[in-house]
């Protein structure tokens, strides 16, 4: 008689094997959901996808199913990020979804347009939560990446019209899976913070791709949450996320967020030039309406003691306009004082002005910053400097004597 298994034995084996075939723990597969159930109880989703000739099941568990930025529903396409395995006691091939994506135009319209419904009618995006922003800011929070175009805009803008104020920077990942849970972390770090007194989610353009992190329902409900401020500023005027609508007050592009967010020094400087001038016209005016009124009610007697009067008066509201003057000259002049200190501070956390002196940065394949204790022997770097950069690769790593520790990279950085 033939050698036989148990089925236990065999489901097992051919778990075994599904574990040990690279490509299938590393699956991305497109398909329309159907059969979409999540349970009310483990909050797990179970569904099939298929495609014209296929089908197969998927299971998403509780602490992935909770990060998603959409609801899932039969007839959306996806794509589902997993691995194929087999459930033993059934015998069920299947594949565990880490995570889905709207696939297609049609898709990811079905995605927005669900959580857009949703989310406005909890009243996320009532106009009566929305406030107003602070006009004139002595710190602004920014939500967006360190090595971004949108930063630079944001500080050259506020540079220019505002340079007083103070830029506290969260540096988040604004693309891929880690970006949503790196952008919640952000705006709630520095809502937390007492320094900033508004917070700027922004990056720069791109594909509806690239922003749909945006669409995050935790990203909405951490910055319907805030206590601050919240401006939105992703990609450009005619890209619109779900943060556009739950934010205080959306921007068009990163810099126009900047100019909305703080005012202009030019423009104030006239205003008070204006009142000024102003203030000016109406003493004159009050003066020579009283003189002519005491001109026609008094004898020449007595008016000419009270244009004793009247001169002594106005002598003394010359000395005061010169002190007001003065006065106001010297408030200008620590006005200004205070601008080129804070446009000398702005341009001295400047990086790229440290690379213009002669200064260099390593920094992996991927773009990140290396420390020479980071680095392997072999390993490829790309050595950067004021408009060039370099790629090479480490001979040897010598660790000197002596050297005190590095201090761990603080996840909130001050411009």
């Amino acid at each position: 008689m033939a050698d036989y298994i148990r089925v236990s034995t065999l489901n097992s084996l051919v778990k075994q094997v599904l574990a040990q075939c690279e490509p299938l723990n590393n699956l991305i597969v497109c398909g329309e959901i159907s059969n979409f159930t999540r349970h009310y109880k483990s909050g797990h989703l179970y569904f099939t996808l298929k495609d014209e000739t296929a089908a197969v099941k998927c299971v998403m568990f509780r602490d992935k199913a909770r990060l998603l930025g959409f609801e899932p529903q039969n007839g959306m396409l996806v794509l589902a990020y997993g691995r194929a395995t087999l459930y033993e006691r059934d015998g069920a091939f299947q594949i565990y979804a880490d995570f889905l994506r709207p696939f297609g135009a049609g898709a990811a319209q079905m995605a927005f347009d669900a959580l857009k419904k949703k989310l406005e009618t909890e009243g996320l995006f009532d106009p009566v939560h929305k406030r107003p922003l602070p006009s004139m800011p002595h710190c602004i929070g920014i939500v967006t990446s360190k090595t971004g175009a949108a930063l630079q805009d944001v500080i050259q803008v506020i540079s220019r019209r505002w340079p007083m104020v103070h830029l506290l920077l969260a540096p988040v990942s604004v693309q891929g899976l880690e970006a949503e849970p790196s952008i919640v972390a952000g705006i709630r770090a520095l809502d937390a913070d007492p320094r900033p007194d508004l917070i700027l989610v922004t990056r720069g353009g791109g594909s509806k791709e690239d922003l749909w992190v945006f669409n995050s329902e935790r990203i909405a409900r951490a910055a319907y949450g805030c206590r601050k401020p919240v401006v939105s500023a992703v990609g450009h005027e005619i890209d619109y996320t779900i943060l556009d609508y739950v934010a205080d007050l959306r921007a068009p592009t990163p810099s126009a967020a900047a100019e909305l967010c703080v005012p202009d020094q030019a423009q104030l400087r006239r205003q008070i030039y204006i009142l000024g001038q102003n203030i000016q016209k109406n003493i004159q005016s009050r003066y020579q309406v009283w003189y002519n009124k005491l001109s026609m009610m008094m004898p020449e007697r007595v008016l000419e003691h009270r244009k004793s009067v009247i001169f002594q008066n106005q002598a003394q509201i010359g000395q005061l306009q010169q002190a007001l003057q003065r006065a106001m000259a010297v408030r200008v002049e620590r006005c200004n004082m205070g601008l080129e200190k804070a446009a000398a501070l702005a341009a001295g956390l400047n990086p790229y002005a440290v690379l213009a002196r002669g200064y260099t940065l390593v920094c992996d394949e991927a773009g990140q910053l290396q420390t020479v204790k980071d680095l392997q022997p072999g390993q490829k770097i790309v050595v950067q400097g004021a408009g060039a950069h370099a790629a090479c690769t480490v001979d040897e790593v010598r660790i000197l004597q002596n050297n005190s520790e590095e201090n761990a990279d603080e996840s909130t950085q001050k411009l």
